[in-house]
């Protein structure tokens, strides 16, 4: 006996919503009217994940030194597998110490500890750092950047590399959001590591150098990551701060100077902070409504979430959002606690519909004979009702 399907609908608010509703402020400017001079741009709240703003998140383009995360991401899983050791030291090659661009200044032939190159690639973007480090790891630059490709396939990201630099090379290529994702994993898989992002300054054979990040030097909460500047790409910055326990991770791209890299990414640091802000609509265990059910001892299945729904809202959109729980129903017993039976959808004019997994909040067993009896009668008298009214209609 098939379930007569419909889709359903729970409307309503949870007191946690209605709170959060009453919290509505005056309207303020939406993610889509905030003019960039970037080309390309990415901002997330690393907690919830939201995109708070994109553009072209998806296009690859030439990365410059924003390449280097690739590169470091590599260290570090090394470190963690512990094939590699903050002590180790790898061999300066010629290659390496010929390297222009941004440097460390390592002089061929000496032996480098290896936590001193990975604050080398960080603070200072030293090139013959990166290559140092890539010789050390995959026997050549060659070989390192194979590597970074074929890794960042298996992390499901499009990237392409060529050098272990971000020096121009035409099999270098990253989108935004390949950055954003390389910037949030070492951020939260590698909170080891971090740290070094926030150093503004470091000193190598005797020259001492700052750290390129603007956003490091502003009372922001800023706390790193890594800027890029090559003249194909223009100036770009993957950066990320911290306030009041909220982290928000961006990514801007192809501006025309450091000077508007600097500006730029200050305003939307400002912009991510003021204009959104982390909510718990509900939390885990909270009732939400209850559900029909088909063939069951009970006729219906309490509904609730199976951790905090915590989301990242406009303050804009909060005056006209709604809460409603779909799912196709009745739903067919038997139905066990915390069997997924049900979405969250979370819907304001001035955001993207936020959706979250609903799950039973308790254990409906299949019901028996009387029930499977019951079902059927309901069935048969809704189909000899539906005849009546086709043949009324003359259809």
């Amino acid at each position: 006996m098939t379930a007569p399907r419909s889709r359903s609908a729970l409307r309503g608010l949870a007191p946690a919503l209605a709170a959060l509703l009453a919290l509505a402020g005056p309207g303020l400017t939406p993610a889509a009217a905030l003019d960039l001079e970037a080309k390309e741009a990415l901002v997330i709240d690393v907690e919830t994940g939201a995109e708070l703003l994109s553009k072209d998140p998806d296009a690859p383009a030439p990365p410059a030194s924003m390449l280097k995360l690739m590169t470091l991401n590599m260290v570090f899983e090394a470190l963690e597998s512990g094939r590699l050791s903050l002590d180790d030291t790898f061999l300066v090659s010629e290659k390496a110490w010929r390297m222009g661009g941004s440097k460390m200044f390592v002089k061929i032939g000496e032996r480098v500890r290896i936590e001193d190159l990975i604050r080398g690639v960080i603070v200072l973007s030293g090139n013959d750092a990166c290559i140092v480090l890539a010789e050390g790891l995959a026997g050549s630059e060659e070989a390192f950047a194979a590597r970074m490709t074929d890794r960042a396939r298996e992390l499901g990201l499009r990237s392409t590399f060529g050098n272990a630099t971000g020096w121009p090379h035409p099999e270098n290529e990253m989108t935004p959001r390949d950055l954003v994702f390389l910037a949030n994993r070492i951020i939260t898989h590698f909170p080891e590591h971090y740290g070094y992002f926030a150093e503004t300054d470091f000193e190598w054979g005797g020259v001492a150098q700052r750290n390129r990040n603007p956003l490091l030097y502003a009372d922001l909460g800023a706390d790193g990551l890594k800027t890029g500047h090559t003249e194909e790409a223009g100036y770009g910055l993957v950066g990320s701060a911290i306030r009041d326990g909220r982290r928000v991770l961006f990514m801007i791209g192809g501006l025309p100077s450091s000077r508007a890299r600097a500006q730029e990414s200050e305003r939307l640091l400002n912009w991510a902070f003021r204009e959104f802000r982390n909510a718990t609509l509900y939390t885990a265990g909270q009732p939400l409504g209850r559900a029909e059910v088909w063939l069951g001892a009970q006729g219906t299945v309490g509904l609730t979430v199976d951790s905090d729904a915590l989301v990242t809202v406009p303050f804009a959109a909060e005056r006209g959002m709604t809460a409603t729980i779909r799912y196709d129903g009745p739903i067919e017993a038997p139905i066990a606690k915390g069997d997924k039976v049900a979405e969250l959808v979370v819907e304001s004019p001035q955001m993207a519909p936020l959706i979250l997994p609903v799950i039973a909040s308790e254990d409906v067993a299949r019901g028996g004979y009387l029930t499977r009896l019951s079902a059927a009668a309901g069935l048969l008298i809704r189909d000899v009702v539906g005849e009546v009214q086709d043949a009324g209609d003359g259809g």
